[in-house]
């Protein structure tokens, strides 16, 4: 059982039936509190929290269908899934239009039950914009993203690769008045400088060779939106001087183009780097870091919210189980104490991959600790420098593949040079946004940390 789950209420006012239920949900490592009725019901929602309520629908003097309203009108985030017998269907799919978000018919097996909690229980911990936060340090970062959220403040989010600065950007979004608006996103690291430029200002007809018509850029795609610029101290320094004149001016212009276009847009940008610290290296302008930097918000790493682990992976056991055909996998204690114990370097993304493979190598409706293949996941970059000799293991099932290699190659190099990408880029023979980018996908995947 997860001390950290907030427990299931189950009404029912037939005492075995109600037993039952109860049974199958200890057994299963489930928190709960059953109580016989609306009334009881209602005084419970209003003493704590929970993830999700399972009501019968034919209960006496209220039924699950006033109870049901009474949550909405109180609670009207709070998933409800009501039990009912074949001859009560029609009642409730009324029922689900007045808000439930699943019913299940009697007689069910114990797994459609913690199907149906496994798929829904969340929607208590995660907020409207769809995240996840039961940890202290999530719920004061998103009560501080959605005061943003009603300004039109420029946002700079940091923190580690993996820990959900996208998500936090999109948050912001949707608790603002922009909502309806786009939210574009365009990551800089990820495309290259000679294209990044035409990405994000666009071009005119006949700008560039292969320009055979005129394109809006993503600042034009996000009029009255949301522009994420997802880390952008990758940006080159070039470019970095016309996005300050986009942000002085408010105004863009277009590659090849005379005529600026006024822009109404909210900036939010994000980055895994120590912004000073680029600024004092001279490779992020003084001038743009203060102009980003209008509402500052660190995102903290997953190991600083264990709170949040277990209902993270419960999240995606829900997301990917159903997609993979696995509906009722859960967590065993096991696993969950494995889970919170864990470093996390790859931090949510980390997780998540963490737990569709869990999806996979588990034969049964249980994860356990092995399936989750932790002691496997590394936790940092090596202390010392590995041998400076690349060599391929050539026993049977020990090769590595050309990215594994390429990987290793990479960081032993930059493990030899001390950790100097200048002087790594010359012993590789490739460019610093090459480096940047191989760097920031090995962060993301957890095999390697600043």
């Amino acid at each position: 059982m997860s001390e950290h789950s907030l427990p299931v209420l189950v009404v029912e006012d037939d005492p075995s039936l109600r037993e039952a239920i109860g049974d199958t949900l200890e057994l299963a490592g489930r928190p709960y509190v059953a109580v016989d009725g609306g009334e009881a019901a209602l005084q419970a929602l209003a003493g704590q929290a929970f993830s999700i309520v399972v009501s019968d629908v034919r209960m006496m003097p209220m039924d699950g269908i006033t109870l049901l309203k009474e949550i909405r009108a109180r609670l009207p985030h709070l998933p409800v899934v009501l039990m009912t017998a074949y001859a009560e269907v029609d009642k409730a799919v009324d029922a689900m239009r007045s808000g439930a978000c699943d019913f299940l018919l009697k007689p069910f097996e114990p797994q459609a039950l913690l199907g149906h909690i496994n798929k829904y229980e969340l929607a208590a911990a995660r907020d409207d914009g769809g995240v996840v936060a039961e940890d202290a340090a999530s719920r004061d970062l998103f009560a501080m993203a959605r005061r943003v959220a009603q300004t039109d403040a420029t946002v700079l989010l940091t923190g580690e690769s993996g820990v959900g600065k996208e998500v936090v950007a999109r948050f912001i979004h949707r608790n603002s008045a922009r909502r309806e608006a786009p939210f574009v996103a365009i990551n800089c690291a990820a495309i290259p400088d000679s294209l990044l430029e035409a990405t994000l200002f666009g071009y005119e007809k006949g700008a560039f060779t292969g320009a055979q018509q005129a394109q809006a850029g993503k600042f034009e795609q996000a009029q009255d939106g949301t522009l994420l610029l997802d880390e952008v101290t990758e940006m080159p320094m070039g470019l970095q001087a016309k996005l300050l004149r986009v942000l002085q001016e408010r105004e863009v212009e277009r590659v090849g183009g005379k005529k600026p276009v006024a822009l109404n847009i909210r900036i939010v940008a994000t980055s895994n780097r120590d912004m000073a610290e680029a600024v004092a290296r001279g490779v992020f302008r003084e001038d743009l870091f203060y102009r980003l930097n209008v509402f500052p918000v660190a995102i903290p790493a997953l190991r600083e919210r264990p709170l949040d682990i277990v209902p993270i992976a419960r999240h995606f056991i829900a997301e990917h189980g159903a997609r993979f055909g696995r509906p009722s996998m859960q967590l065993s204690s096991a696993a969950e104490r494995a889970l919170t114990s864990h470093a996390w370097p790859g931090n949510v993304r980390e997780l998540e991959n963490v737990v569709q493979r869990a999806l996979i190598l588990a034969p049964g409706e249980r994860i356990e600790p092995e399936h989750l293949n932790l002691a496997a996941q590394p936790v940092a970059r090596p202390a010392s420098p590995p041998p400076a000799t690349l060599t391929v293991n050539d026993k049977k099932g020990d090769n590595l593949n050309i990215r594994d290699l390429e990987r290793e190659h990479i960081l032993q190099t930059l493990a030899e040079v001390g950790g100097s990408r200048k002087l790594a880029i010359e012993r590789l023979g490739i460019s610093e946004r090459t480096l940047r980018y191989k760097l920031q996908q090995y962060r993301e995947e957890g095999h390697y940390s600043d």
